[in-house]
């Protein structure tokens, strides 16, 4: 284990040298809509290999080279880096490394996945990290922290020591039992050298099988800000878990002391899958080199109005839609598709 205080792990908004991501297959969940997840696939692609770029892992490389060499121009091509690599599925936010810098220096730390508590399959995505890095893709030390379970999506750095996540996620059943919620601060702390653990106790959403990952709920922006996903509606059933979400969310402080500036998201229109209500969030947004990534439902209505929130909260970045309701279907989002990888140079 490293002792080296000087790391940190940064903010998502702080420059990037790529994202990685996991190109959907028929040996996915995805198969059922293979074609339509693809297409979604192509766009995030384009619109990432534009600003900086991709790492992709897939176990069909040239396939999916080819698909790109007939889709993307020539000059994003080179940007794109393709991996061979074995996967269960495509959820690079909670199967790939956790960054972190220092003194120009990176250190990967690779937790252990395993399917958000056992739910899922994930003895290949469990591998993704290291085959990554056996293949000279991911610079920096790669460090083990099999030993405990810990997706990138349960947590949010501010970039300054501070870290936001949910005691739901976090406590939930087939995760790091026995321990307790003060060992598990400890353990974070000591993993990710951050200075304190802000905690939330509400807002998981209907459909989330990740048991209430932060990217879905409350994330940090830049000067102090926490944007995250209200409900107004008193007869939607996510209202009062929201609500006391964000009740608790004011009641947060800086290390300065000071509340935090805090950008209220809406909610989007229910989408369903058969009976069963989706987890659509507007939190789930990508920052990338230059912009934002932000979902969209096809609900005109509170999909502009989360863009002009994101615009607010980054405001020298361009705000990009991306629409995620294919995405969505297997209960997920943009953020929870991607991982980005920090510059080396910090």
């Amino acid at each position: 284990m490293s002792v080296n205080t000087s790391y940190r792990l940064p903010a998502e908004w702080e420059p990037q040298s790529a994202i990685l991501l996991a190109w959907p297959h028929d040996e996915t969940d995805w198969l059922p809509y293979l074609n339509d997840i693809t297409a979604t696939y192509l766009l995030l692609t384009r619109m990432i290999a534009e600003r900086e770029q991709v790492i992709i892992c897939t176990p069909e490389p040239y396939a999916v080279g080819t698909l790109l060499g007939q889709q993307l121009p020539k000059a994003l091509i080179k940007r794109i880096t393709l991996v061979g690599c074995p996967t269960n599925d495509t959820w690079c936010r909670d199967l790939g490394p956790i960054t972190l810098v220092g003194n120009g220096e990176q250190l990967l730390l690779d937790f252990r996945f395993n399917g958000w508590g056992e739910k899922f399959a994930a003895a290949l995505d469990n591998e993704v990290t290291r085959t990554l890095h056996a293949a000279g893709v991911l610079r920096g030390t790669l460090e083990s922290h099999l030993d405990f379970v810990l997706e990138g999506g349960a947590i949010e750095s501010d970039g300054q020591g501070t870290i936001l996540t949910t005691a739901c996620c976090l406590l939930a059943p087939h995760r790091n039992q026995p321990l307790s919620q003060a060992e598990i601060e400890a353990e974070l702390k000591r993993r990710l050298h951050a200075e304190r653990i802000l905690w939330l106790d509400h807002g998981q959403l209907q459909g989330d099988d990740t048991d209430g990952h932060i990217d879905t709920l409350a994330r940090f922006a830049p000067a102090d800000t926490i944007v995250f996903q209200g409900c107004q509606d008193p007869d939607d059933a996510h209202f009062g878990e929201l609500q006391l979400m964000k009740k608790q969310l004011q009641t947060l402080r800086t290390p300065q002391g000071k509340p935090y500036r805090l950008l209220e998201l809406p909610l989007p229109r229910a989408l369903f899958d058969e009976q069963e209500r989706l987890p659509a969030t507007y939190a789930n947004f990508l920052v990338i080199n230059g912009a934002v990534i932000c979902p969209t439902y096809g609900d005109r209505k509170n999909d502009e109005q989360a863009l002009a929130v994101l615009a607010q909260a980054f405001p020298q970045r361009d705000i990009l839609p991306l629409d995620a309701r294919t995405i969505v279907r297997q209960h997920g989002s943009i953020h929870c598709l991607t991982m980005q990888l920090p510059d080396i140079k910090q």
